[in-house]
């Protein structure tokens, strides 16, 4: 396979699982668009929604993981999710919070996901073709699902089998998070792998996974080193090809 993201890299899969932000979105759409809607409504919410056992739960973790006693108040709460916001810091209690405030803003229809324009042609192509596609992103599950529901170019959710995060997979740069993502989703060939982090690429590697880095025009990770890994400029450069078992003669 190519190692240039100038050249068409082919992939045999039964299943692609992708990165979003780089991969199939702007890196400005979610640390801009996103960032910004989040920053002003944390603490409203955690204060509207302190019932909510999966809010008291980030909130815990927020308090234990910022060094907070069990009794800070929601200021102090937000003082540590906007410092991990300015940071680009993947904490899963900051990625929660976040996932309800968005999904909130897709259902009441002020946000909507932009994608790049290779992406929606790229994904009904391959589930066309009978390739299972999947989501492995550091934002929640809760803010993948309207991520791909609410887009410029209609509802794609429906193209996609599965949602992974760092809550019901684990840390994207370590092997065993997508041994369990394999696990989940059963596919018995041809697991591929896309993102624009190198540092993804080779734990999906480790884990016996097929893998594409995406360099796109303009992104932070453009020219990063990808080593091994065959790279694409576009999703129009990668060709994927559906696993076709092998029944031996009748």
């Amino acid at each position: 396979m190519s190692t240039s993201g100038s050249e068409r890299v082919e992939v045999t899969a039964g299943c692609v699982v992708l990165d979003i932000e780089g991969t199939t979105s702007p890196t400005s759409a979610v640390l801009g668009t996103l960032y910004d809607y989040a920053r002003p409504r944390l603490g409203p919410w955690i204060s509207a929604h302190g019932d909510d056992p999966v809010v008291q739960g980030a909130v815990a973790d927020v308090r234990r993981e910022g060094g907070l006693p069990d009794d800070a108040p929601v200021e102090d709460l937000v003082r540590v999710l906007h410092g991990w916001m300015d940071s680009d810091v993947k904490a899963t209690p900051l990625k929660t919070l976040q996932g309800q405030v968005w999904a909130d803003g897709f259902a009441a229809g002020d946000l909507l996901a932009s994608h790049f324009d290779d992406v929606a042609p790229a994904l009904r192509a391959w589930h066309e073709s009978g390739v299972r596609l999947a989501i492995f992103s550091s934002g929640s599950v809760a803010s993948q699902r309207p991520w791909f529901r609410h887009t410029e170019v209609g509802d794609l959710s429906e193209l996609l089998e599965d949602y992974f995060d760092t809550t019901n997979a684990g840390p994207k740069r370590e092997a065993a998070s997508y041994r369990r993502i394999a696990d989940a989703l059963g596919v018995p060939a041809g697991l591929v792998f896309l993102s624009d982090v190198p540092a993804e690429l080779d734990a999906a590697a480790e884990a016996g996974w097929v893998t594409v880095g995406v360099a796109r025009a303009g992104e932070p990770q453009e020219d990063a080193d990808f080593g091994v890994h065959p790279v694409v400029a576009s999703f129009s450069d990668l060709a994927v090809l559906p696993v076709t078992l092998d029944r031996g003669a009748s």
